[in-house]
């Protein structure tokens, strides 16, 4: 008889065991001198980001040889696109944050089924703080479901680049402007948990950016979007998206999709759309 097809709890698990085990490689490099250089796109990697990356292509696709592969550390290969499951990483999310010594790098695992995150993780090993969730699951926060919270009255922490604050206050928006965490995949998740409101970020952030915070912001009821072009679809031939707003107040929807869209503006041929999220169930850095 056939294998059991393997739960989103069995990838899910795998994901946690290994982002631990990395995490621990990268804090090995962490506040030390650590050879980095740029790459092509101007982004930082370092040689922290490699040994990572390579332990985890390791462990990954041995647990799982039939899943495809897609890092941000690793040539492409299409043959992923041929495949029903494919691990999507980010083995050091915030390299420039963590070449200076800030704390909240992550490292960002997720499976994509079909197009859709369906198990993710984003781990930050300095602050001990372990993100997960799995399609249908519930999202955690160390062992524990996360239940955003709030502070009654209080106004709405957001982080953007300059130019989306600079028209979201002139279209009469009050809110705080929020801290600027350089793993994007970090931010996200503090929507999740309601530390922030909603996170505006500019076109070009690429499917191993996103796609473990986008099934945690799933799970805990939150909304991603690209402004131009709905519910982000993953493990396509071309990886970037445009401009995302995560949103864990609606309100906001109409304010931060705007901003977006007056400053980085859609492609041709789409509109501004909204599409569902599937029902199986200027601040991007390296």
């Amino acid at each position: 008889m056939p294998a059991p097809a393997t739960t989103y709890s069995d990838d899910l698990e795998l994901l946690r065991s290994s982002a631990v085990a990395a995490g621990i490689i990268a804090s090995g490099f962490f506040r030390r001198d650590v050879r980095s250089w740029t790459k092509e796109n101007a982004s930082p990697v370092s040689e922290a980001d490699i040994l990572v990356d390579r332990y985890l292509a390791a462990s990954l696709l041995h647990a799982r040889p039939d899943y495809g592969w897609l890092s941000e550390e690793t040539v492409d290969n299409p043959s992923r696109l041929d495949c029903e499951r494919v691990f999507v990483v980010d083995p050091i999310d915030g390299t420039r944050g963590f070449l200076r010594g800030e704390d909240s790098w992550t490292v960002s695992l997720a499976v994509v089924e079909n197009g859709v995150p369906v198990a993710g993780v984003v781990y930050a090993p300095v602050r001990d703080e372990m993100y997960d969730a799995a399609r249908g699951e519930g999202a955690r926060l160390n062992g524990r479901l996360i239940q955003r919270s709030r502070r009654a009255g209080a106004a709405p922490v957001i982080p953007a680049a300059g130019a989306v604050h600079q028209e979201m206050q002139a279209a009469g928006l009050v809110y705080t402007r929020g801290p600027y965490y350089p793993s994007l995949a970090y931010r996200l998740v503090q929507v999740a948990t309601g530390k922030l409101d909603a996170v505006a970020n500019r076109r070009g952030s690429q499917d191993w950016d996103i796609a473990a915070a986008t099934v945690i912001l799933d799970e805990c009821g939150a909304h991603i979007a690209d402004v131009c072009a709905g519910y982000p679809r993953f493990n396509k031939r071309d990886v970037r998206h445009g401009a995302l707003a995560a949103l864990g107040d609606m309100s906001l929807k109409p304010h931060v999709h705007a901003a977006l869209i007056k400053v980085y503006g859609c492609p041709a041929e789409t509109g501004a759309a909204d599409l569902p999220i599937p029902s199986h169930t200027d601040l991007t850095d390296g």
